[in-house]
């Protein structure tokens, strides 16, 4: 049986941030593969256009493509409609039997999680790995959030001892848009093919 790392997001585009994320849990916790998951539709992300599928997972494979344990799933962008993450978790326990999978998310996550749909069966069916962060006024303090988190729906939380690189899409969106360097938040290769294809150019869609 392996154990797989899910690395989930919109990924608009993928960076550096997610990259290291992957590396960090596979490293920390003896993970066998990384899967990075573009989603389908994402419901939450109602501030922008999401790019098409297509061009999202094309950008996760050029980034991920010379590191031979992370992987690209396209598990969420070939299903239809709203994807969840709940959902999607019940749906690869069906079609991988044979992985265990826990699910590696940013500190950011770890305290909108009680937001999501259904957040109990997402803690009941996977172990989650949350990148630590630095205490800041505008959240309780990690380990606070973990146990409050673990007494109202029980499950597993672990903390990536790695720091979260200070980028975004949505700033590299904006700085696309804008024309400005995006040199050293994301792969050459990412940042290459978002000016081929032109991505992120009309500052309506990207902000």
């Amino acid at each position: 049986m392996s154990n797989i790392g899910i690395v989930g997001g919109t990924f608009d585009p993928i960076h550096n941030g997610h990259l290291l994320l992957g590396e960090q849990a596979y490293r920390e916790y003896c993970l066998d593969e990384i899967w990075y998951m573009p989603s389908g539709q994402p419901p939450h992300k109602k501030d922008h256009k999401v790019t098409s599928a297509p061009d999202r997972c094309a950008m996760v494979r050029l980034a991920i493509q010379n590191t031979g344990y992370f992987r690209l799933s396209e598990f969420e962008t070939s299903r239809r409609g709203n994807t969840y993450t709940a959902q999607t978790l019940h749906l690869l326990r069906e079609a991988y039997p044979q992985h265990t999978f826990d699910f590696i998310i940013g500190a950011d996550s770890l305290y909108q999680i009680e937001s999501w749909y259904h957040p109990e069966e997402v803690l009941s069916m996977v172990r989650i790995l949350a990148a630590d962060r630095e205490y800041d006024r505008a959240h309780p303090p990690m380990d606070e959030q973990i146990r409050h988190l673990t007494e109202r729906f029980g499950g597993r939380i672990e903390k990536l001892h790695c720091r979260e690189l200070d980028v975004s899409s949505e700033d590299i969106r904006s700085r696309v848009a804008k024309g400005l360097s995006v040199k050293g938040m994301l792969p050459a290769a990412v940042e290459e093919y978002i000016y081929q294809r032109h991505l992120y150019m009309d500052l309506e869609d990207s902000l």
